[in-house]
């Protein structure tokens, strides 16, 4: 466990692949995308889905459950049973956190994500209903800025995450940027 805390502390993140044995690898993206916390975006679609309710937003109530079911369904995923019981570790230890969200009493969607300082790193995200998942995002841009979080990395731009402000950094602004945010005291949960 604290190695893969130190590892997050220097720019890394884990890998797995299925069926690997001996360590989780660790990568470095260049360029690194992440969501600029002063430049989210609520996609117009994600604000009605907001708007119609039925939601229930929930912090830390379901981590594993959370985690595996970003597992689920994936060919080749990254996330395999022993990264996410590591993760899982990680949550019984204060540093991994899930944002969940709720419908008629069943787990519709969430994200998983790591805290260091003014760090979050957002892991993975998943939804069984629609729009679940960006409610999710929603929720964690609007937890991380009430709590002065000051650096939102996904990792890896997509499409998706461009709807909400994602922008690719190089990787030496990326690590100047944790450096800041790793010096702050802050509380995801």
């Amino acid at each position: 466990m604290e190695a893969l805390v130190a590892a997050y502390a220097r720019g890394w993140f884990p890998m797995d692949e299925p069926g690997a044995r001996g360590r989780v690898g660790l990568y470095a993206a260049d360029p690194r995308a992440v969501i600029p916390l002063e430049g989210f975006r609520v996609p117009r679609s994600v604000r009605r889905a907001l708007r119609r309710g039925g939601a229930e937003v929930r912090v830390d109530t379901a981590f594993g459950e959370v985690a595996r079911a970003c597992a689920e369904g994936r060919s080749g995923v990254w996330l395999t049973p022993r990264l996410v019981a590591a993760y899982e570790r990680l949550h019984r230890a204060g540093f991994a956190h899930s944002v969940e969200v709720w419908q008629a009493g069943r787990l519709a969607g969430g994200l998983f994500g790591v805290a260091l300082g003014g760090l979050f790193t957002s892991e993975s995200m998943f939804h069984r209903l629609s729009d679940a998942g960006s409610i999710a995002l929603v929720a964690t841009a609007e937890r991380l800025r009430a709590r002065g979080f000051v650096l939102w990395d996904v990792q890896t731009w997509s499409p998706h995450l461009a709807r909400f402000g994602a922008v690719e950094i190089p990787a030496a602004r990326y690590l100047a940027l944790l450096e800041t945010a790793l010096r702050l005291s802050r509380s995801f949960a």
